[in-house]
Protein backbone atom coordinates (compact mmCIF):
# COMPACT_ATOMS: atom_id res chain seq x y z
CA UNK A 1 0.00 0.00 0.00
CA UNK A 2 2.16 3.19 -1.53
CA UNK A 3 1.10 6.57 0.33
CA UNK A 4 0.71 10.31 -1.10
CA UNK A 5 1.68 13.42 0.65
CA UNK A 6 -0.19 16.10 -1.12
CA UNK A 7 2.39 19.35 -1.94
CA UNK A 8 1.53 22.87 -1.69
CA UNK A 9 3.66 23.44 -4.65
CA UNK A 10 1.65 21.03 -6.71
CA UNK A 11 1.70 22.79 -10.85
CA UNK A 12 -1.92 23.30 -12.34
CA UNK A 13 -2.23 20.91 -15.98
CA UNK A 14 -2.68 22.42 -18.78
CA UNK A 15 -5.47 24.53 -19.10
CA UNK A 16 -6.10 24.71 -15.48
CA UNK A 17 -6.72 28.15 -13.52
CA UNK A 18 -3.85 28.16 -10.59
CA UNK A 19 -5.98 28.53 -7.06
CA UNK A 20 -5.80 30.56 -4.47
CA UNK A 21 -2.25 29.83 -2.26
CA UNK A 22 -2.57 27.17 -0.01
CA UNK A 23 -2.28 28.11 3.89
CA UNK A 24 1.45 27.99 5.30
CA UNK A 25 2.36 27.21 1.27
CA UNK A 26 5.27 28.84 -0.55
CA UNK A 27 3.05 30.60 -2.49
CA UNK A 28 1.18 31.93 0.64
CA UNK A 29 4.76 32.85 2.45
CA UNK A 30 5.76 34.43 -0.85
CA UNK A 31 2.51 36.50 -1.40
CA UNK A 32 3.02 37.32 2.65
CA UNK A 33 6.28 38.59 2.22
CA UNK A 34 5.58 41.18 -0.61
CA UNK A 35 2.57 42.40 1.46
CA UNK A 36 5.04 43.42 3.83
CA UNK A 37 7.94 44.81 1.77
CA UNK A 38 4.87 46.84 0.41
CA UNK A 39 4.18 47.94 3.54
CA UNK A 40 7.45 48.75 4.00
CA UNK A 41 7.85 50.76 0.97
CA UNK A 42 4.68 53.04 1.91
CA UNK A 43 5.78 53.84 5.52
CA UNK A 44 9.40 54.17 5.62
CA UNK A 45 9.27 57.83 4.27
CA UNK A 46 6.44 59.08 6.88
CA UNK A 47 8.22 57.74 9.36
CA UNK A 48 11.53 59.11 8.45
CA UNK A 49 9.93 62.42 8.19
CA UNK A 50 7.66 62.01 11.60
CA UNK A 51 11.19 61.00 13.15
CA UNK A 52 13.18 64.27 12.09
CA UNK A 53 10.45 66.32 13.63
CA UNK A 54 10.53 64.71 16.84
CA UNK A 55 14.35 65.19 17.23
CA UNK A 56 13.92 68.59 15.92
CA UNK A 57 11.42 69.09 18.62
CA UNK A 58 13.47 67.44 21.23
CA UNK A 59 16.34 69.59 20.30
CA UNK A 60 14.97 72.43 20.43
CA UNK A 61 13.26 72.43 23.54
CA UNK A 62 16.49 70.86 25.57
CA UNK A 63 18.51 73.55 23.99
CA UNK A 64 15.42 76.06 25.38
CA UNK A 65 15.62 77.35 22.06
CA UNK A 66 11.59 78.08 22.53
CA UNK A 67 10.53 78.41 26.10
CA UNK A 68 8.76 75.40 27.69
CA UNK A 69 5.59 77.39 28.70
CA UNK A 70 5.28 77.35 24.69
CA UNK A 71 6.56 74.59 23.30
CA UNK A 72 6.93 71.29 26.21
CA UNK A 73 9.56 68.62 25.79
CA UNK A 74 8.57 65.52 24.21
CA UNK A 75 9.55 64.35 27.91
CA UNK A 76 6.49 66.52 29.47
CA UNK A 77 4.08 65.90 27.06
CA UNK A 78 4.21 61.83 27.40
CA UNK A 79 4.22 62.56 31.65
CA UNK A 80 1.05 64.61 31.62
CA UNK A 81 -0.63 61.94 28.76
CA UNK A 82 0.63 59.22 31.52
CA UNK A 83 -0.55 61.45 34.57
CA UNK A 84 -3.85 62.11 32.76
CA UNK A 85 -4.54 58.93 30.84
CA UNK A 86 -8.07 58.04 32.26
CA UNK A 87 -9.16 61.52 31.66
CA UNK A 88 -8.11 62.05 28.25
CA UNK A 89 -9.23 58.61 27.63
CA UNK A 90 -12.53 59.91 28.47
CA UNK A 91 -12.40 62.59 26.62
CA UNK A 92 -11.31 60.78 23.26
CA UNK A 93 -13.87 58.62 23.43
CA UNK A 94 -16.95 61.48 23.59
CA UNK A 95 -14.99 63.26 19.98
CA UNK A 96 -14.56 59.68 18.80
CA UNK A 97 -18.22 59.44 19.19
CA UNK A 98 -19.58 62.86 17.64
CA UNK A 99 -17.21 62.11 15.24
CA UNK A 100 -18.57 58.43 13.98
CA UNK A 101 -21.97 59.46 14.51
CA UNK A 102 -21.75 63.25 12.28
CA UNK A 103 -19.86 60.81 9.78
CA UNK A 104 -22.42 58.54 9.75
CA UNK A 105 -25.15 60.60 9.02
CA UNK A 106 -23.10 62.70 6.56
CA UNK A 107 -22.33 60.05 4.24
CA UNK A 108 -26.13 59.06 4.18
CA UNK A 109 -27.41 62.37 3.43
CA UNK A 110 -24.65 63.12 1.53
CA UNK A 111 -25.57 60.10 -0.75
CA UNK A 112 -28.90 60.53 -0.73
CA UNK A 113 -28.33 64.20 -2.06
CA UNK A 114 -25.89 63.03 -4.37
CA UNK A 115 -28.40 60.28 -5.76
CA UNK A 116 -31.23 63.12 -5.96
CA UNK A 117 -29.04 65.25 -7.81
CA UNK A 118 -27.68 63.01 -10.64
CA UNK A 119 -31.17 61.33 -11.31
CA UNK A 120 -33.12 64.66 -11.47
CA UNK A 121 -32.45 67.77 -13.50
CA UNK A 122 -35.18 69.83 -10.79
CA UNK A 123 -33.13 68.41 -7.85
CA UNK A 124 -29.93 69.50 -9.45
CA UNK A 125 -30.37 72.98 -10.06
CA UNK A 126 -32.85 72.85 -7.05
CA UNK A 127 -30.35 71.78 -4.46
CA UNK A 128 -26.83 72.07 -5.57
CA UNK A 129 -26.79 75.62 -5.13
CA UNK A 130 -28.33 75.11 -1.49
CA UNK A 131 -25.81 72.47 -0.50
CA UNK A 132 -22.62 74.81 -2.07
CA UNK A 133 -24.44 77.88 -0.31
CA UNK A 134 -24.37 75.90 3.10
CA UNK A 135 -20.92 74.56 2.48
CA UNK A 136 -19.10 78.48 2.00
CA UNK A 137 -20.67 79.30 5.21
CA UNK A 138 -18.26 79.42 7.77
CA UNK A 139 -18.91 76.78 10.07
CA UNK A 140 -17.76 78.26 13.43
CA UNK A 141 -20.41 81.37 12.77
CA UNK A 142 -22.90 78.85 13.21
CA UNK A 143 -21.60 77.09 15.87
CA UNK A 144 -23.32 78.92 18.87
CA UNK A 145 -26.54 79.77 17.05
CA UNK A 146 -26.59 75.27 17.41
CA UNK A 147 -25.82 76.05 20.98
CA UNK A 148 -29.21 78.00 20.89
CA UNK A 149 -31.57 76.17 19.31
CA UNK A 150 -29.85 72.67 20.97
CA UNK A 151 -28.19 73.25 24.36
CA UNK A 152 -24.79 71.72 25.51
CA UNK A 153 -25.08 68.11 24.36
CA UNK A 154 -24.04 66.08 22.13
CA UNK A 155 -26.00 67.56 19.44
CA UNK A 156 -24.83 70.76 18.32
CA UNK A 157 -21.33 68.52 18.16
CA UNK A 158 -22.85 66.06 15.73
CA UNK A 159 -24.90 68.58 13.77
CA UNK A 160 -21.32 70.72 12.94
CA UNK A 161 -19.66 66.98 12.45
CA UNK A 162 -22.52 66.43 9.79
CA UNK A 163 -22.49 69.86 8.05
CA UNK A 164 -18.69 69.80 7.76
CA UNK A 165 -18.35 66.41 5.91
CA UNK A 166 -21.72 66.37 4.07
CA UNK A 167 -20.25 68.57 1.32
CA UNK A 168 -17.61 66.08 -0.01
CA UNK A 169 -19.83 62.96 0.09
CA UNK A 170 -22.01 64.97 -2.16
CA UNK A 171 -19.59 65.78 -4.99
CA UNK A 172 -17.85 62.62 -5.31
CA UNK A 173 -21.20 60.73 -5.05
CA UNK A 174 -22.75 62.82 -7.98
CA UNK A 175 -19.32 62.61 -9.62
CA UNK A 176 -19.15 58.97 -9.64
CA UNK A 177 -22.70 58.64 -10.66
CA UNK A 178 -22.49 60.78 -13.39
CA UNK A 179 -19.40 59.42 -14.57
CA UNK A 180 -21.13 56.14 -15.87
CA UNK A 181 -20.55 54.73 -19.02
CA UNK A 182 -23.78 55.65 -21.38
CA UNK A 183 -23.38 52.78 -23.37
CA UNK A 184 -23.27 50.70 -20.65
CA UNK A 185 -26.57 52.28 -19.13
CA UNK A 186 -27.97 52.09 -22.74
CA UNK A 187 -27.04 48.40 -22.49
CA UNK A 188 -28.79 47.50 -19.17
CA UNK A 189 -31.82 49.64 -20.50
CA UNK A 190 -32.28 47.66 -23.70
CA UNK A 191 -31.88 44.39 -21.57
CA UNK A 192 -35.10 45.62 -19.55
CA UNK A 193 -33.08 46.46 -16.51
CA UNK A 194 -35.80 48.35 -13.82
CA UNK A 195 -33.79 51.79 -12.71
CA UNK A 196 -33.18 50.48 -9.12
CA UNK A 197 -31.32 47.57 -10.85
CA UNK A 198 -29.19 49.68 -13.08
CA UNK A 199 -28.11 51.76 -9.85
CA UNK A 200 -27.37 48.41 -7.91
CA UNK A 201 -25.65 46.70 -10.38
CA UNK A 202 -24.20 49.56 -12.63
CA UNK A 203 -24.39 53.22 -11.55
CA UNK A 204 -23.49 52.21 -7.57
CA UNK A 205 -20.49 50.32 -8.33
CA UNK A 206 -19.05 52.70 -10.82
CA UNK A 207 -19.25 55.61 -8.34
CA UNK A 208 -17.90 53.90 -5.60
CA UNK A 209 -13.92 54.75 -6.53
CA UNK A 210 -15.30 58.53 -6.37
CA UNK A 211 -17.64 57.96 -3.50
CA UNK A 212 -14.98 56.58 -1.11
CA UNK A 213 -12.17 59.48 -1.98
CA UNK A 214 -14.90 61.59 -0.69
CA UNK A 215 -15.85 59.69 2.27
CA UNK A 216 -11.81 59.61 2.89
CA UNK A 217 -12.17 63.46 2.68
CA UNK A 218 -15.17 64.06 4.75
CA UNK A 219 -13.71 61.48 7.97
CA UNK A 220 -10.95 63.90 8.71
CA UNK A 221 -13.43 66.78 8.21
CA UNK A 222 -16.42 65.25 10.90
CA UNK A 223 -13.12 65.14 13.34
CA UNK A 224 -12.87 69.25 12.85
CA UNK A 225 -16.68 69.17 12.87
CA UNK A 226 -16.84 67.97 16.36
CA UNK A 227 -13.65 69.51 17.41
CA UNK A 228 -15.53 73.44 16.32
CA UNK A 229 -19.16 72.23 18.16
CA UNK A 230 -16.75 71.39 21.14
CA UNK A 231 -15.05 74.52 21.57
CA UNK A 232 -18.39 76.49 21.43
CA UNK A 233 -19.91 75.00 24.32
CA UNK A 234 -19.08 71.74 26.16
CA UNK A 235 -17.74 70.51 28.81
CA UNK A 236 -16.11 67.19 27.55
CA UNK A 237 -14.38 66.06 24.70
CA UNK A 238 -10.85 67.09 23.80
CA UNK A 239 -12.25 70.56 22.01
CA UNK A 240 -12.85 71.07 25.95
CA UNK A 241 -9.60 69.55 27.11
CA UNK A 242 -7.53 72.50 24.55
CA UNK A 243 -9.92 75.21 25.82
CA UNK A 244 -9.26 74.56 29.43
CA UNK A 245 -5.63 74.04 28.41
CA UNK A 246 -5.15 77.42 26.71
CA UNK A 247 -6.51 78.87 29.50
CA UNK A 248 -4.11 77.57 32.36
CA UNK A 249 -1.22 78.10 29.39
CA UNK A 250 -1.00 74.41 30.06
CA UNK A 251 1.11 73.83 26.82
CA UNK A 252 1.63 69.97 27.79
CA UNK A 253 -1.86 69.21 28.07
CA UNK A 254 -2.51 71.15 24.86
CA UNK A 255 -0.02 69.17 22.90
CA UNK A 256 -1.21 66.18 24.31
CA UNK A 257 -5.02 66.15 23.37
CA UNK A 258 -3.58 67.68 19.85
CA UNK A 259 -1.86 64.47 19.57
CA UNK A 260 -4.44 62.39 20.34
CA UNK A 261 -6.99 64.52 17.94
CA UNK A 262 -5.03 63.70 15.23
CA UNK A 263 -4.33 60.02 16.09
CA UNK A 264 -8.40 59.80 16.24
CA UNK A 265 -7.98 61.18 12.76
CA UNK A 266 -5.69 58.77 11.73
CA UNK A 267 -7.41 55.88 12.72
CA UNK A 268 -10.74 57.08 10.93
CA UNK A 269 -9.16 57.25 7.92
CA UNK A 270 -7.44 54.02 7.98
CA UNK A 271 -10.71 52.31 8.63
CA UNK A 272 -12.16 53.91 5.27
CA UNK A 273 -8.89 52.96 4.05
CA UNK A 274 -9.87 49.40 4.66
CA UNK A 275 -13.22 49.70 3.80
CA UNK A 276 -12.52 51.08 0.55
CA UNK A 277 -9.89 47.96 0.05
CA UNK A 278 -12.52 45.99 0.58
CA UNK A 279 -15.37 47.51 -1.06
CA UNK A 280 -13.05 48.55 -4.94
CA UNK A 281 -10.24 45.85 -4.94
CA UNK A 282 -10.26 46.05 -8.34
CA UNK A 283 -10.19 49.40 -8.99
CA UNK A 284 -7.20 50.88 -10.72
CA UNK A 285 -6.59 52.96 -7.39
CA UNK A 286 -6.05 49.75 -5.21
CA UNK A 287 -3.06 48.45 -7.54
CA UNK A 288 0.17 48.72 -5.75
CA UNK A 289 3.71 48.44 -7.87
CA UNK A 290 5.17 45.61 -6.08
CA UNK A 291 9.05 46.61 -4.72
CA UNK A 292 10.78 44.03 -6.84
CA UNK A 293 9.42 46.49 -9.53
CA UNK A 294 11.83 49.12 -11.20
CA UNK A 295 10.27 52.13 -13.49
Amino acid sequence: MTSTTASNDVQPSAGEEPGPPAPGGPRARIELGARFLRFLEAMWRPAILLGLVFVLWWVATAREWVANYLVPTPKQVWDRIIAEWSSLMYHSYVTLYETVIGFVLASVLGLATAVLIAYSRTMDKALYPIVLFAQVIPKIAIAPLLVVWFGNGLAPKIILAVLIAFFPVVVSGVAGLRSTDHELLELSSTMGASRWQTFRKIRFPNALPHLMAGEKVAVTLAVVGAVVGEFVGASEGLGYVLLLANGNLDSALLFAALILMSLIGILLFVVVEVAEALLIPWHASRRSVTPLTTS
